[in-house]
């Protein structure tokens, strides 16, 4: 990637990419595929829906992205949109979850992290054990409140910027995110406490 294409805003990298400059859709692509997968991923606990969700996302861009009004929010609030609108479509066409597996993608247990280190409930919790609980959480979360966690819990958007990809106002971006949490707190407390006090038929068939 060329220099200039690196430190140039993403609304620059579109107005080339639309003009013609394969190199400024590369440039764009990298710095926001990440992004778009995480949230598609997030929500929908299925890598190949996460991956065809991205690749859905950029293919509007290329189609549609002179529809893009910087008037109404940043491009990579625009990005989120369609990856939110793309999203949502899959799973209720499909109804299903995947659980998410392993993927080795940096930064998607930082929400995870967060929530552990908030909740005591989960200290003596292996970290493994707990971000698989913690995931299988969120994808049971209603979509109003699972889409807040996926847009601002890892770090991808203010939420300013969620209520723009959202449509609705900041305030109601902090309560969603605000109520997932004690949500999954509750949940997550709930299990905790269950794996700690067996019940009895458990407790005999173990002996």
């Amino acid at each position: 990637m060329a220099k200039t294409l690196s430190h140039s805003s993403d609304e620059e990298l579109l107005r080339l990419m639309l003009a013609g400059d394969g190199d400024a859709f590369e440039a764009l692509y990298d710095r926001r595929q990440g992004g778009v997968y995480r949230f598609a991923l997030r929500m929908s606990g299925s890598a190949e829906i996460a991956e065809d969700v991205t690749h859905d996302v950029f293919i509007a861009l290329m189609r549609d992205g002179h529809q893009f009004d910087p008037a109404r929010g940043s491009v990579a609030s625009y990005l989120f949109g369609i990856a939110r609108h793309s999203t949502l479509k899959r799973l209720r066409r499909e109804r299903s979850f995947i659980s998410i597996c392993d993927d080795g993608d940096e930064g998607v247990g930082a929400f995870d992290e967060l929530l552990v280190a908030d909740a005591d409930p989960f200290a003596d919790l292996t970290r493994s054990e707990t971000i698989d609980m913690v995931r299988q959480a969120i994808l049971a979360l209603p979509e109003h409140y699972r889409e807040v966690v996926a847009l601002c819990s890892l770090g991808e958007m203010s939420y300013e910027q969620a209520a723009s990809v959202i449509g609705c106002p900041v305030g109601t971006i902090r309560s969603r995110l605000s109520r997932a949490r004690e949500i999954l707190v509750k949940k997550l407390s709930a299990v905790k406490s269950s794996a700690s006090n067996p019940a009895p038929n458990s407790a005999m068939a173990a002996r």
